[in-house]
């Protein structure tokens, strides 16, 4: 296996191993219990205001001192759109029905960009979580510059080596290389513009060659062996998601846990159709539906996410799960369902093997 790379050091690890920060899905428990395995455990706050961010932070801090990593959304602010929302509501209306329920009237962003969000930074500034991460884009300079100044390491996502030059540009520590393979949302910078597709591991020895920053690999990787083989590719590090939505501490509920069990497993879909932004689920009735949608008749991201998540509640309600945001990539048929401290052993054992 190659040499420890320089920033497990720096981040406190003793593994090579990161949880990913799943908004919706990784929680306090989760994170806890990942980094006082050795590894880093993350936490999603894309879907947080300020103060239910620094809840989830102080909530990890009472179970670990380990190191956390927050992740935050830099995607541009919806831009409203009313006839598209109110075409996309009709659309979907049938599917209420079937549930006995009415879809809302209107709709509304119901997440805030990291981009401008002044609260939020100042809960960072306070808590100083080991590493801040970035999905869709950075902030702003002066926000980098302050987050660098409380000593925070920064680490951005990358799907390509474009945007990945950006990242270098800015002055973040390190890239997540995120490969098409990955589940949940995609981490484009603009998801209107040409998107390559490149597999995690053409993305990750890309990046490492054409780039002086480290490189964490991600995208379909389950276990040790896939681990190692990024390793070998000279990242510095892998980050795992899909491998921890059935560890105990997840908070996927029972339909997800059901689905990513099932034959659904074996057929991921990326769509727009759940939140407005390229992400990839598990194959179900809501990615069905999304299938014949062109992109112009999607709303702006997180306004379909209003209506998407009205719809799950819908279906819960009646006992039907398959219009849930069922993140999760390809590598999903490997999933094993048990606590993330155990998982995070069971990784860096068969990572010693694969060695």
């Amino acid at each position: 296996m190659p040499a420890r790379h320089p920033l497990l050091d720096r981040l406190g690890l003793r593994l090579p191993i990161i949880q990913a920060p799943m908004a919706g899905t990784s929680s306090p428990a989760m994170a806890a219990a990942v980094s006082g395995a050795g590894a880093l455990g993350s936490l999603g706050l894309g879907a947080s205001d300020a103060e239910g961010a620094r809840a989830m932070i102080r909530g990890m801090r009472e179970r670990s001192d380990g190191p956390l990593n927050v992740n935050l959304f830099c995607h541009r602010p919806a831009i409203a759109d009313a006839k598209v929302e109110a075409a996309w509501i009709e659309r979907l209306r049938p599917e209420f029905a079937a549930l006995g329920a009415e879809p809302p009237s209107a709709l509304k962003e119901i997440y805030r960009s990291f981009v401008g969000d002044e609260a939020m930074l100042a809960v960072l500034l306070e808590e100083r979580p080991s590493v801040v991460s970035f999905h869709f884009g950075l902030p702003g300079e002066a926000v980098i510059r302050a987050l660098r100044e409380a000593g925070t390491v920064l680490v951005a996502t990358a799907t390509s080596l474009a945007e990945a030059r950006v990242l270098e540009a800015a002055g973040v520590d390190a890239i997540v290389a995120q490969g098409w393979e990955a589940g949940g949302h995609r981490g484009v910078f603009d998801t209107e513009a040409p998107d390559d597709q490149l597999g995690a591991m053409a993305l990750t020895r890309l990046l490492v060659r054409e780039t002086k920053l480290p490189v964490i690999a991600a995208g379909g990787l389950m276990d040790g062996a896939g681990i190692a083989a990024t390793l070998k590719l000279g990242a510095a590090a892998a980050q795992l998601g899909t491998a921890f939505v059935a560890a105990d501490e997840s908070l996927a509920d029972a339909g997800y846990r059901a689905a990513l069990a099932s034959r659904a497993a074996h057929h991921t879909v990326m769509t727009r159709a759940i939140s407005g932004r390229p992400a990839r689920s598990l194959a179900n009735r809501f990615t069905a539906l999304g299938v014949s949608v062109p992109s112009g008749d999607v709303p702006a991201y997180p306004i379909t996410y209003d209506l998407g998540k009205a719809l799950h509640a819908a279906g819960k309600a009646k006992s039907e799960f398959g219009f849930g945001a069922q993140w999760a990539g390809q590598g999903a048929p490997l999933a094993r369902a048990m606590p993330a401290a155990a998982l995070t052993a069971m990784l860096a054992a068969e990572l010693e093997a694969a060695a």
